[in-house]
């Protein structure tokens, strides 16, 4: 469709019709009305047509942005770098991804020693045309000889499995299909467990609800049909299962989760898989991950008796399974520990941002790494017996660096440091402090260019999550460096429900506590209106996924606040999400509106599709999702995009868009990332006002 000259100051859009119908729900005496829900059926004509002529005129408006090109050409100019990984050992041989610059998936490279020629291992780009398939894991043999490793079609969260040889860089004929949220563990040579679903028996494969995760054995050179059935969570359909192992295979663990927990069950190798025995039962409210082992002794990382995280062992003949303490719980949360030769290295957060603390097998003090500055990063990984082991270190104005560690010297290196065409000494990076409604205190960080004045009237985005104890932590994003030169600022708002200060902070945002969560963001917001870095007229909020819900809460809540919103893949219509593909899996984070009272009252007091109300002047927004996400179901933007345009007081423009074959967003091909770059930063250029730097 050609496109359309913008509108004129205080025309209004013409939406697509879209009927309201009288579908109603009762929850605990509540009659609720749903007057979206033929949106639901994503895949019938009605539904089709109206996402079509959606996407019609958000084409026709974002096209029409005289900035748009210009945006996207230097978009695709900034990108265009190198980008490694971190190497890997792997037996012989050491490995890392590498990115050009501007292929649709980073390439996996192969060298026989560390220092040695690269060759070509897996090209995920010759997997489809478009770049649409995406590795999206690989696990190897303790021997280096096979890789399993699993690919993504179209963004799905639907995982194939495959079996490379590493002498011959080719595929073995054994195919795993259905895997989901899963790695693959290795017994020796001999084949690999993991977690699967059975295939799907809805029209629409991608989009259909889970049901009952299992673990299966697969041995090599046989068909998926023979694989033997390990655990099958049938009996807890809203729980994933999975199997680990230590590096050394002495032991395999089978592991149920849910929530914020997971059991604990172990076996020798060896032993048949009905031999697990229980270590710790499930609690949805603490989790076990294992760092590895020396004999009967294993090591722990665990948030049991210690909100903020703890290293320990235990005996695994004790059968009073005492944890004992390498490292207790400090004042900062333990986020990450590597176990190298005879040391762990511990990443601890200090307000939400990296530090890198050496321990003996005893606990005993062995200094720190060094880092570049207030980042994420530093945590050296490599295999127990490595001398070299490498990490990364990142933050909002230093590009992703790759570090050589000297494990016996605990010296560091720069390996490999990009060269993007973003000069870092230009920014700076603040964290400052809002304060919450209830007196909370809530960091937030604020990345500008120096000398910005204090006026407000720098355009600026203000992101946040806050959610199933994910920490967001200082990273380095192309698409923030290119806001940082078109002359905005940046703002990363940590809020509780997320995991940045352990588990006080995470239980202080869920479920009931879920308020909290908006409040912190709405006090970020107000912290930068006052302090002038920003105003109402130029302050965007922005957040995927639980941050899509972050957005359309606050959006509904406090329209008034903010000069624009983007939500994207949000969770929002908290009434039904458990019905749909994964959503049963966050009942434990949110509650279920249908099983309990007080549940319903909380999910219904903020839920963003049940509170927009008829005649508000809701901010300019940009509703988006993909029609491909099979873990937040993309009803929820249909349905609440349908809802603003129906609501819609003010001349504010409220636009859905709907990406094709792109899904939850891991494993978008460039081309994607760039164009939907594009059509973000325009929406903003125009409805901020902004003049930017190109």
């Amino acid at each position: 469709m050609a496109a359309t000259p913008l509108l004129a100051a205080g025309a209004r859009l013409t939406y697509p019709p879209a009927p309201r119908g009288t579908v109603t729900d009762t929850y605990f005496g509540t009659v609720v009305a749903d007057p979206y829900r033929w949106l639901e059926d994503v895949d019938s004509p009605q539904t089709t047509a109206w996402v079509r002529a959606e996407g019609a005129l958000t084409r026709s408006y974002l096209d029409a942005i005289p900035q748009r090109d210009a945006i996207k050409a230097k978009y695709r100019t900034l990108l265009d770098y190198d980008r490694l990984s971190a190497p890997f050992r792997e037996g012989t041989h050491w490995f890392y991804f590498h990115n050009s610059g501007l292929q649709n998936q980073a390439v996996l490279y192969i060298r026989d020693s560390e220092a040695g020629p690269a060759r070509v291992f897996l090209d995920p780009n010759t997997l489809a045309a478009d770049g649409t398939v995406a590795l999206a894991g690989q696990e190897f043999t303790r021997d280096g000889k096979y890789m399993a490793y699993s690919t993504q079609a179209s963004g799905s969260d639907w995982q194939t499995w495959h079996v490379r040889d590493v002498a011959t860089d080719r595929d073995l004929p054994d195919t795993i299909q259905w895997s989901k949220f899963s790695d693959a563990t290795w017994v020796g040579d001999a084949g690999f467990y993991y977690s699967a679903y059975d295939p799907p028996t809805a029209a629409n494969a991608t989009l259909s609800a889970l049901g009952v995760q299992k673990v299966f054995f697969h041995r090599l050179g046989t068909p998926q049909s023979a694989d033997a059935l390990v655990y099958a969570s049938s009996a807890h359909p809203d729980e994933f299962v999975g199997v680990g192992s230590t590096e050394d295979e002495r032991y395999v663990f089978l592991q149920r989760s849910k929530g914020d927990g997971t059991s604990l069950q172990w076996k020798r190798a060896g032993e048949p898989d009905t031999a697990f025995k229980t270590i710790f039962a499930l609690d949805p409210t603490v989790s076990y991950n294992v760092i590895g082992d020396d004999g009967n002794r294993i090591y722990i990382q665990t948030n049991a008796g210690a909100p903020r995280w703890r290293l320990c062992w235990l005996d695994v003949t004790d059968p009073a399974h005492t944890l004992h303490d390498i490292a207790p719980q400090a004042a900062d949360k333990l986020e990450n520990v590597s176990l190298i030769g005879n040391r762990f290295y511990l990443e601890y957060l200090h307000d939400a941002h990296s530090a890198v603390r050496i321990v003996g097998l005893d606990g005993s003090d062995l200094g720190a790494i060094d880092l570049p500055g207030i980042g994420s990063g530093g945590l050296p990984t490599g295999k127990r017996g490595d001398r070299i082991a490498y990490y990364t270190f990142t933050s909002f104005t230093f590009p992703t660096t790759v570090y050589r560690f000297d494990t016996a010297t605990a010296t560091s290196t720069v390996a490999v440091q990009p060269k993007i065409a973003f000069d870092s000494a230009q920014y700076v990076t603040e964290q400052m402090f809002a304060t919450s409604k209830d007196g909370t205190r809530v960091p937030v960080f604020v990345v500008h260019r120096k000398g910005m004045p204090l006026d407000g009237t720098t355009p600026t985005i203000l992101y946040g999550y806050g959610g199933f104890d994910i920490s967001i932590t200082p990273y380095f994003a192309s698409s923030v460096a290119m806001w940082l030169q078109m002359g905005g600022a940046y703002a990363v708002a940590t809020l509780r429900g997320g995991g940045e200060y352990g588990e006080d902070w995470h239980h202080a945002g869920w479920r009931g506590n879920k308020q909290h969560v908006f409040d912190d963001f709405i006090a970020a917001a107000q912290m930068l209106i006052d302090r002038k870095i920003t105003s109402t007229p130029r302050l965007a909020i922005n957040g995927g996924s639980n941050g899509g819900l972050l957005v359309g809460a606050c959006l509904t809540q406090r329209p008034d606040l903010f000069g624009a919103a983007i939500p994207e893949v949000g969770v929002l219509d908290m009434l039904r999400y458990q019905r749909f593909t994964v959503g049963k899996a966050w009942i434990p984070e949110y509650g279920d509106a249908t099983a309990s009272a007080d549940a319903f009252k909380w999910l219904y007091a903020y839920s963003p599709d049940h509170n927009v109300h008829v005649g508000t002047h809701y901010p300019p927004t940009l509703v988006m999702t993909s029609d491909h996400d099979d873990r937040v179901y993309p009803a929820h933007s249909f349905k609440f995009a349908a809802a603003l345009q129906y609501a819609q007081g003010g001349d504010a423009p409220i636009l859905l868009r709907v990406e094709s074959k792109a899904g939850h967003g891991a494993g978008r091909p460039t081309d994607k990332i760039i164009d939907e770059l594009a059509d973000r930063y325009a929406f903003l250029v125009k409805n901020l006002a902004f003049v930017p730097t190109l």
